[in-house]
Order: structure tokens, then sequence, then C-alpha cells
């Protein structure tokens, strides 16, 4: 159970349509061949990163959806990633945690990119997700909340990893590839970043960077530029061994978010 296999879909998007993204991400994944604990896919993997929310969101139990779901059971895992989502008459940017017998979770975005004027068409979420599977403790956040450590500081008995679902532009690379590996070492976890590659429709372009950092800040997957599924696995031993040889969590400041 200390063992969790992961299969990461770095994918070309094609802009704000729905169903040729459904079925192009349907075809590419029938190439699985070994059984998979976790597919990731990227931000908003329906879409691309589109603040055409009062087109292009669903409600919850909507096509995408129950996408995911069928993806789910056919494939016996988890099948997370992000998509716009109707509720309320509030758009959020949403990730999805679906489990093969059609039950989820849910977690909205917290921090919104306001350089993008995300923040003036989404809702910001205020609760953190820490979900479990196979005995693992894990936090899936999405893209710009990178940025911010404090939302992301782990505890001691917090998780065991991180997962970032992104559509992060490849003029930024840089910093998405430095603060993976620091979010990685300052939280003792793995930290597993999936991105989309190519233009988008404002055509900025993303060079993908998808990766997977240890405790320690190694890398064990990274992946620029191309469209890329590919499974690995990891194990939860290093992150006990990691914690056991430097505790620096028992040393963390205590706080609380307000």
């Amino acid at each position: 159970m200390s063992i969790l296999k992961v299969t990461t879909f770095q994918a070309y998007l094609f802009w704000e349509n729905i169903e040729k993204n459904l079925n192009n991400l349907a075809l590419r994944l029938s190439s699985i061949r070994e059984k998979t604990d976790l597919i990731i896919l990227p931000e908003m993997f329906n879409t691309g990163f589109t603040m055409n929310a009062s087109s292009l969101a669903e409600e919850m139990g909507g096509k995408s959806m129950q996408w995911m779901r069928q993806q789910a059971n056919r494939f016996e895992c988890v099948v997370t990633g992000s998509l716009a989502i109707k509720e309320e008459g509030k758009y959020y940017n949403r990730l999805i945690w679906m489990r093969p017998d059609g039950t989820y979770e849910k977690y909205d975005k917290r921090h919104l990119f306001r350089p993008g004027k995300e923040d003036l068409v989404y809702t910001a979420g205020k609760e953190k997700l820490i979900t479990e599977l196979n005995g693992w403790k894990i936090c899936p956040v999405i893209c710009y909340d990178l940025r911010f450590p404090v939302w992301l500081r782990n505890e001691e008995s917090g998780y065991d990893l991180m997962l970032i679902v992104a559509n992060w532009p490849e003029r930024r690379a840089q910093h998405w590839r430095t603060l993976i590996t620091a979010r990685a070492i300052e939280n003792q976890a793995f930290i597993i970043g999936v991105n989309r590659v190519g233009h988008d429709g404002n055509e900025i372009y993303h060079s993908g960077d998808s990766m997977c950092i240890d405790p320690n800040g190694k890398t064990v997957y990274y992946k620029p530029n191309d469209e890329d599924l590919y499974t690995f696995s990891i194990s939860k031993e290093e992150v006990s061994k990691t914690r056991n040889a430097l505790p620096f969590l028992k040393d963390a400041d205590p706080f609380d978010l307000l």
C-alpha cells in the first residue's frame, strides 16, 4: 500500500471545444496498458484556461463530470483535473477527485489569477482538500495556488503528496520548475505538477514541464514541450525516511489562516 502508481497526461487542449477535448483525452488514455491508481489531467482539461464561463461552464453532473466518471470506472482508478463549474449563479475553477464508484470530492481554486482577470469571472474557494488514496494523504491544488506557500504549508500529520494541475505559460516556466521543487523540499512531500502543452486561444504557449519531485528535491519525472502520457510509481517510504532523517516539520511555526 505504500506504493502509488500515477499516470500523468500532459495534454494538448483544443481551445474551448469540450467535445473535441473529451474525445481526444479518451482516445489518448486508451493507450494505458498497466494498472494505475490515479490519472491526473491539466487545469480546465475540457476547455483550456478560459474566461468564457458564461458559455462553457457546466453544472455539477454535466457532460464532463459524466466523462470523468466513465473514465474512472473504465480504468478502475481515481481521475482528477479541473473544469469550469456553474453552481448557484456563480462560477468556479473546480478540481474534481472522481473515484471509480462515481463518488467524488472537490476543491475550488483558492487563488484566482488576477493578471488573467480570473478573479473577475470565478469565485475563489475557501477550503483546502486533503483526501486519501491507498494510504496516502493527498492535497490537490490548481495552478496559481503554487505561488502561495502559506496556503500550501504542510503540517506534521498533513499530506504526503501534493498535486498541481495547471495551464502554466512557457514564459514563466522557470518559476514553475523552481516553485515546485521548493514546495517539495519545504513540505517534505512528493509534488506532482501536470501542465498542458501548445498554444491556447490567446496565442499563449505552454511548454508543459510536467514533473514529479521527491521530498528531497530530486526529479522523478520531467517532460518539456511534447504531449506525454506517462505512468510511474512513488513510494511513501521515501516520505517517512526524509521526515525521520530531517524532522523539519516539527519545528514549523504554528499559525491560523484567517
